[in-house]
């Protein structure tokens, strides 16, 4: 049974890398914008809901 990974983690990137190196880029700098939009869309919100938590946590709310 496959089971699709949360976000498309893996086959998103491979296709965008693809479509951009389809589009007449180069490989290196396409891989490179790919990873920095991943890490802007995905990693960096993750950083003020992890914030909140601990402060929740440590406030005793949660």
């Amino acid at each position: 049974a496959l089971v699709p990974t949360p976000g498309g983690i893996g086959s998103v990137e491979a296709a965008l890398v693809v479509a951009l190196v389809a589009a007449g880029g180069a490989a290196a700098p396409a891989t490179a914008v790919v990873v920095v939009f991943r890490l802007l869309t995905v990693w960096l919100p993750l950083l003020p809901g992890a914030l909140t938590l601990a402060a929740l946590v440590r406030m005793k709310v949660i």
